[in-house]
């Protein structure tokens, strides 16, 4: 399984960077065999610049935007500037097509100064990947200043536990993404009816009318009729 891991910290070292790295590493321990790629957008500014003045992005991008939209699950990191996700962020996000990331597996993360701007994971991120039709981990993840407590290698519990959590939700969706749509339909009908069981209405049977009346006529019989018939022969 690929993950692909998108951050935009623009310093460096980048906060935003060593969360991404640790919800990374806690996805990897819980689901098995995760190859893990991390982008850093600062290193394409110009490329997705230039992209919304050429209208299509460059070799480097190209290459990048194939990766997120190839990847089995996503983790997408940003800054809070100005109670919101980056504009760097947005910009790449906005060189992706809107249909590209359906149904893709995405833990939303942000670092910022304060826990004051912990809400922009669900006024801004949330809503900017439920647009794409992504599926969000129910976890956000947001690492303020006073988080990273113990260092630059340690952080509080309360930050240890949201990761956790959040990579458990992660892992358990690319478990459950991992056989192939193809793979899934090659093991039973197409339809979802049981086996044996798709020509039951070629001669009538299986949708409720009686055998015989496939073209779904109903014969009426008079109630003087069936009185006729029940009484006894003179």
């Amino acid at each position: 399984m690929k993950l692909v891991v998108v951050t935009a910290g623009l310093t460096q070292p980048s906060s935003s960077r060593l969360l991404a790295d640790r919800l990374a590493e806690a996805v990897a321990r819980r689901a098995e065999g995760v190859e893990v790629r991390v982008v850093e957008l600062r290193d394409l500014a110009v490329d997705i610049a230039n992209n919304f003045v050429t209208g299509f992005p460059a070799g480097r991008l190209r290459a990048v935007v194939e990766a997120v939209t190839g990847a089995d699950g996503l983790i997408a990191v940003t800054p809070i500037f100005s109670g919101s996700y980056s504009g760097l962020f947005k910009s790449f996000f906005d060189v992706i097509d809107n249909d590209a990331l359906t149904g893709k597996p995405v833990l939303i993360a942000a670092t910022g100064g304060t826990a004051r701007h912990s809400l922009a994971l669900e006024h801004a991120l949330r809503p900017l990947f439920a647009y794409l039709r992504a599926v969000v981990v129910p976890t956000a993840v947001y690492a303020a200043s006073e988080d990273w407590g113990g260092g630059r290698d340690a952080f509080t519990d309360g930050l240890g536990e949201r990761i956790a959590r959040a990579a458990q939700e992660l892992a358990d969706l690319l478990e459950r993404r991992a056989p192939r749509r193809g793979d899934e339909r090659a093991e039973g009908p197409e339809d979802g009816r049981a086996e044996g069981h798709g020509d039951r209405r070629e001669d009538g049977r299986g949708d409720g009318r009686a055998e015989g009346n496939g073209t779904g006529d109903v014969q009426v019989v008079p109630f003087e009729q069936q009185l006729a018939a029940l009484r006894p022969v003179q």
